[in-house]
């Protein structure tokens, strides 16, 4: 994944939490109301915050983000207790030289004909808001952190808990 120095701090640190978990669930709204969540694989995080993934022209997401162009990504690493939530805008895109500097033979597996396949597709994301949870980076300070925060009722030492506004 290419994640690019970041304009701000906060873009930053959420991009070092995005480059290490590199899933996640891209929630869409369906013209029912309905929510739906599926696996996606991040392929860049540009200096901006806008976000990039490969995906077929026929997946019913695609339908879905051109109906309603609001999704929200979340990124999850439980084993550090990372989170990271974004809210933006998706927009449906076959840019042949965005696809060139973003493929990889890992995308092959679904698009056998590479970047000449019909069904292939970018959606970008262009970031709106985001959260992060960023919880101490070993199990010791973690645990000390929870116990701190049950003794005390102070929540300080379990991480950092932050909203960025684009």
């Amino acid at each position: 994944m290419d994640i690019q120095q970041q304009a701000t701090e906060e873009l930053q640190k959420i991009a070092e939490l995005i480059g290490e978990i590199k899933f996640c669930m891209m929630t869409t709204e369906d013209d029912d109301g309905t929510l739906r969540s599926r696996p996606m694989s991040t392929l860049q995080m540009e200096a901006d915050g806008t976000l990039w993934f490969f995906t077929s022209l026929s997946s019913p997401k695609i339908d879905e983000a051109q109906h309603h162009r609001h999704v929200n990504l979340s990124y999850a690493r439980p084993d550090k207790q990372d989170y990271v939530s974004v809210s933006g805008t998706a927009a449906i895109l076959r840019n042949p030289e965005k696809m060139q500097q973003l493929w990889t033979p890992w995308v092959k597996p679904w698009f056998p004909q590479g970047l000449a396949d019909p069904d292939l597709v970018l959606i970008r994301v262009t970031m709106d808001e985001a959260e992060y949870w960023d919880a101490p980076g070993n199990v010791i300070k973690r645990f000390y952190g929870l116990s701190k925060g049950v003794v005390t009722g102070k929540t300080d030492a379990l991480g950092e808990n932050r909203k960025v506004i684009m």
